[in-house]
């Protein structure tokens, strides 16, 4: 079973995200609030999968999601973006290797889990 972490500020997304993952028979890892919780926990929650909100991201997101990737080099990068814009290819470049946008609708965003969770298994 894929093991995801959730790390978003927001408490009502972060819960909305687990339900959503919940509901797409996927494990949750681990959640997280800001960033040093992340960076701290994700390494020792066994994850596959990293759900990262794009706004927590402190400073330098290249530095910053390195250093992630570095502490869980096996799991899969997934970012949150708010808007479709040059952060898109801001999130790719640092590291990310999916961007999700938060204005989706909850089946568009299951269905992009969905693909990288298979990706995954393969």
């Amino acid at each position: 079973m894929t093991r995801v972490y959730v790390a978003n500020e927001s408490a009502d997304e972060r819960s909305a995200l687990i339900l959503l993952l919940l509901d797409m028979q996927l494990e949750i890892a681990g959640e997280a609030a800001d960033w040093p919780t992340t960076l701290a926990q994700a390494p020792i929650s066994h994850t596959d999968m990293l759900l990262i909100d794009w706004a927590m991201i402190p400073g330098d997101s290249s530095d910053s999601l390195q250093l992630l990737r570095k502490a869980c080099p096996a799991a899969l990068v997934i970012i949150l973006v708010s808007q479709l814009d040059a952060r898109q290819q801001a999130a790719l470049s640092a590291g990310a290797d999916v961007f999700i946008s938060k204005e989706e609708a909850p089946d568009r965003v299951a269905e992009r889990l969905r693909i990288a969770a298979t990706a995954l298994a393969a």
